[in-house]
């Protein structure tokens, strides 16, 4: 983690790849070109200079991260470090946990079977037009 003194912008993808955002550079350059990663409200360029102050909203699949830039990094180091590089709102966090809440609660009613449809219930699902069951 370097100091704004040392350095007065990181490229955005090298900086979502030190703050573990994504795991490849190329992740995260593809990412901020599918309009996943604003910057202020507005898409950004891989190569947009990140400064101190900035704010992100970061779309990971369903997880949406709205934070605040603190420290600048050019390379990736334990997460500890990698936290300390910005700061989540408290309204992002609480829809993130709503949001896991909520996919948690509807995987709760699915039972799978246990067993594979036997002949008869095979027979029954083609009568219901249920092709997708199978």
């Amino acid at each position: 983690m370097q100091t704004p003194d040392d350095i007065a912008s990181v490229r955005l993808d090298l900086w979502l790849w030190a703050a573990r955002f994504f795991k490849t550079r190329a992740l995260a350059k593809h990412a901020i070109e599918t309009g996943k990663v604003e910057v202020g409200g507005q898409r950004a360029k891989p190569a947009r200079g990140v400064r101190v102050g900035d704010a992100l909203v970061v779309q990971r699949a369903e997880e949406r991260f709205e934070i605040e830039v603190l420290a600048l990094s050019d390379a990736r180091g334990p997460a500890s470090v990698a936290q300390a590089l910005y700061r989540e709102s408290e309204a992002s966090r609480q829809a993130r946990a709503h949001a896991r809440a909520q996919r948690a609660a509807e995987r709760a009613g699915f039972q799978p079977p246990e067993t594979k449809p036997d002949k008869r219930a095979r027979r029954l699902i083609r009568a219901l037009g249920d092709i997708d069951a199978l």
